[in-house]
């Protein structure tokens, strides 16, 4: 990766999307992509196979947005995960593979028997 720095960083509250323009590409996240895509050890682990399974963030918002250096940003979100400092190029990456990461994770949700909404249970019959 080319350390790629977007030209553009906007949020949109209202959507609660965020939009990052780089030189070649825009990209544009979901509150509840970010937030289950978190690069926090709270999400990916310590360590290869310790990664745990977000669910019920559906309706997650972002809160604050801070600068972390000239590298990342530090997103915090209202179930009070802010551990997470997104790179520009982890950004970058997730944007080029938004797309496949999504399903990955709706097919793990649903191979947990866990979903997107945090007022619903999945009960599997045999």
């Amino acid at each position: 990766m080319n350390n790629k720095i977007p030209s553009k960083v906007q949020f949109h509250k209202k959507t609660q999307r965020l939009t990052l323009n780089f030189t070649d590409q825009q990209f544009e996240f979901s509150a509840e992509f970010l937030r289950v895509h978190s690069p926090s050890a709270e999400v990916k682990g310590h360590g290869p196979g310790q990664e745990v399974l977000q669910h019920g963030k559906k309706n997650v918002a972002i809160t604050h947005i801070e600068p972390n250096g000239h590298y990342a940003i530090r997103l915090e979100f209202n179930d009070k995960h802010d551990s997470g400092i997104f790179s520009w190029e982890y950004l970058y990456k997730l944007g080029l593979e938004q797309e496949s990461l999504w399903q990955l994770y709706l097919k793990k949700l649903n191979d947990a028997g866990l979903g997107r909404d945090p007022d619903t249970q999945i009960v599997r019959l045999m």
